[in-house]
């Protein structure tokens, strides 16, 4: 969890990734932002990030990203 903070923080310093729950509902995350998110996690991490995976339930929170990457590693 602590690596996708630093990967949030670096995109915006000034949000609270650990409380916010709403960064695609509150416009907080634009799309440039979510390809960020998906190169940095793919790399960090060594998942892919499908097209069916990129909803708002999945990069509303930091917590939901992270459960997102967990599946993720758990399916490999």
């Amino acid at each position: 969890m602590e690596e996708l903070l630093e990967i949030l923080n670096d995109l915006h310093p000034d949000v609270d990734f650990e409380t916010c729950d709403s960064l695609i509902d509150d416009k907080i995350l634009d799309s440039f932002d979510i390809v960020t998110i998906i190169a940095e996690v793919n790399d960090r991490f060594d998942v892919t990030i499908s097209a069916e995976k990129i909803t708002p339930e999945n990069f509303n929170s930091a917590e939901a990203l992270y459960a997102l990457i967990q599946e993720l590693e758990d399916e490999d």
